[in-house]
């Protein structure tokens, strides 16, 4: 299963580095990650996923609060929350072709960021299942490049990751 997590950690050198060598360590990968500030100065928040089995990431979250940057873990994978991604997509564009391009932009909810004489770049935002899904149309023209930020995910209504 693919778990989420939410790790609150203290904005210095090194900690990207602790952080994923503990998972490098146990033998995980990293799925994906994405590091930000928040809203209180020195403290950053990474979204990790990463695919194992619930008592792993247990372990895994128990060994992350032993790391001295870290201030605080959730798991959101079980929490209702809303996480997105970023893709940016350089695509074979001939003149003929760019209005049914845009179109599936459009359909997806994405923008057309660049144009050039031979390519378009597209920025879209969703879940995996959207990104994937436009990637598969935009396949058909020829995708010269992609760019991935990776999830990002909040707690739904009230509810915050703070460090308390």
């Amino acid at each position: 299963m693919k778990h989420v997590l939410a790790i609150l950690v203290e904005d210095k050198p090194g900690v990207l580095t602790r952080v994923a060598g503990l998972f490098s360590r146990r033998g995980f990968n990293i799925d994906n990650i994405a590091v930000g500030e928040t809203v209180t100065p020195g403290i950053s928040r990474m979204t990790v996923t990463v695919e194992c089995s619930e008592t792993i990431v247990e372990q895994v979250t128990k060994q992350l609060h032993k790391l001295v940057n870290v201030v605080k873990v959730s798991n959101l994978s079980n929490q209702p929350s809303v996480m997105r991604e970023l893709m940016l997509l350089k695509v074979h564009a001939e003149v003929g072709n760019r209005s049914d391009i845009q179109q599936i932009v459009e359909t997806f909810r994405g923008k057309v960021v660049d144009v050039s004489p031979d390519s378009m770049i597209v920025e879209v935002t969703g879940n995996e299942e959207k990104l994937e899904a436009i990637k598969l149309l935009l396949e058909h023209f020829g995708i010269k490049e992609i760019a991935c930020t990776g999830k990002v995910a909040l707690l739904r209504g009230s509810k915050v990751t703070r460090e308390s």
